[in-house]
């Protein structure tokens, strides 16, 4: 049974940081691209970052783009999502996700998702 489980969420204030990570278990990881989206209270998920299956190649949403960054350890089944200089808008559940689509950023391309982590971020 696949399964994906996300940690590292939290409460921090603007300007701080987190590192998230994403462990799957059920799965061959290394078959699959690995993304990271978000979704706040009242919006759609939206794409926030993903990396390749070899972590050779990484793609980001504009607005985090030199404030997060995307890796993966295939040996450990491990994806990170580390975040700095964050912002209130910043402020969503996290999810992760797996896709046998190559560096797929849209949400119907992921073929299975983590329970998510909320990331809160005060002003």
């Amino acid at each position: 049974q696949v399964a994906l489980v996300e940690s590292g969420g939290g409460l921090v204030q603007a300007g701080g940081s987190l590192r998230l990570s994403c462990a799957a278990s059920g799965l061959i990881f290394s078959a699959y691209g690995m993304g990271w989206f978000r979704q706040a209270p009242g919006k759609e998920r939206e794409f926030v970052a993903v990396i390749s299956r070899g972590g050779g190649a990484t793609q980001y949403k504009d607005s985090v783009k030199g404030r997060f960054t995307i890796s993966r350890d295939n040996a450990k089944n491990t994806a990170f999502l580390q975040m700095n200089s964050l912002e209130p808008e910043d402020t969503a559940v996290y999810y992760c996700g797996v896709s046998l689509v190559l560096m797929a950023t849209q949400h119907y391309d992921y073929r299975y998702w983590g329970q998510g982590t909320q990331v809160t971020v005060s002003s």
